[in-house]
């Protein structure tokens, strides 16, 4: 079987997975302690009416039996018509609210992954190749304390740290409009300008740096760990018994053969970029998925933005997954699809 057949099986198998995370993220929004209709209009049966109550219920078909409901979902979800948000988040369509929030979230995540990546990575190819020595036990230490600590805990430190030199939260200055980016569900982007450019950058330092601090241990501890078993490979001692110089050795050579774990651990991390961070989020009260994720579930109880949070998360995870499997061949050609 060659890279075509690969691909195709992948895909088929792909498709099924998909079908089977729906069922799976229906299925646990329908045994949770209460009824979906509870769950669905939350806290606003409070004020509704037991008329706008059977009208809600019938316009989003909670009336219906469970499998009917099941295969509405699923159209909806495949189709990508999500709808609207629950009563108790004022029933706007969920695609533009969560297009208002993932922006700040891709920005975050993204930026502070890609950091953590790079850092992570430097930081344990040099530990590996200097095994034994003061930055490797420095480096390894630093990187469990950084990874063990909570980040709610390291949040509230820079904040009390930085009061007054760095903003503590949000995502821009006061008086400034949110981030529009809603031009796939039809409405127009809107431009930021410099002064909202530095203000964003301004307030992405704090969080973006705990992030970092949790984030990049792992990867240094993942890449030192497999560069150290690289570099007793026999073909290193060849290469270095040629001459080749030591920094083409450690990154062409060594660094090339041992990045297949590195790569799945950084498209699982680049496929949970859409989830946000949840705790990060809301120590900065930074407007991001997570923030609105911990929103859905302890204020508003909204039972539709959840479904689409909780799949189009999997969904992503499952693409990422996949791009890490067709770029292990890329990487090492040893590997053979088949």
């Amino acid at each position: 079987m060659g890279l075509r057949g690969y691909i195709a099986k992948r895909l088929i198998y792909t498709v099924f997975l998909v079908l089977f995370v729906l069922t799976i993220n229906f299925i646990i929004f329908e045994v949770m302690p209460g009824s979906p209709v509870d769950f669905f209009i939350g806290n606003a049966r409070q004020v509704l009416t037991p008329e706008k109550i059977a009208s809600i219920m019938r316009r989003w078909g909670l009336d219906q039996p469970w499998h009917v409901r099941y295969l509405t979902y699923l159209r909806r979800m495949l189709t990508w018509d999500f709808g609207e948000s629950s009563p108790a988040s004022g029933s706007v369509p969920v695609g533009p609210m969560i297009m208002n929030y993932l922006p700040n979230t891709l920005l975050l995540m993204g930026l502070s992954t890609i950091l953590s990546i790079l850092i992570g990575v430097i930081f344990g190819v040099i530990a590996a190749y200097r095994r034994g020595g003061l930055f490797d036990s420095t480096s390894v230490i630093a990187s469990l304390i950084t990874f063990s600590l909570p980040t709610f805990w390291m949040g509230l430190v820079f904040i009390t740290i930085f009061q007054g030199i760095l903003p503590a939260g949000r995502i821009v200055g006061d008086n400034m409009p949110p981030w529009n980016f809603n031009f796939i569900f039809g409405t127009q982007i809107s431009y930021p300008t410099t002064v909202e450019i530095i203000s964003r950058i301004q307030h992405l330092v704090l969080p973006t740096a705990v992030l970092v601090l949790f984030q990049y241990g792992n990867y240094l501890l993942l890449t030192r760990a497999t560069m150290l078993e690289t570099l007793t490979e026999d073909y290193i001692l060849t290469a270095r018994a040629k001459g080749l110089k030591e920094r083409s050795i450690i990154f062409k050579h060594a660094l090339k053969n041992a990045s297949l774990p590195i790569i799945t651990s950084s498209a699982l991390a680049f496929g949970f970029l859409i989830s946000g961070a949840m705790i990060t989020e809301n120590v900065f009260s930074y407007p991001g998925i997570g923030w609105l994720t911990l929103n859905a579930i302890m204020v508003t109880q909204d039972y539709p933005v959840l479904h689409v949070i909780f799949y189009v998360t999997a969904l992503t995870v499952i693409i990422a997954n996949f791009t890490s499997d067709l770029l292990y061949g890329v990487i090492d050609p040893r590997i053979k699809y088949g």
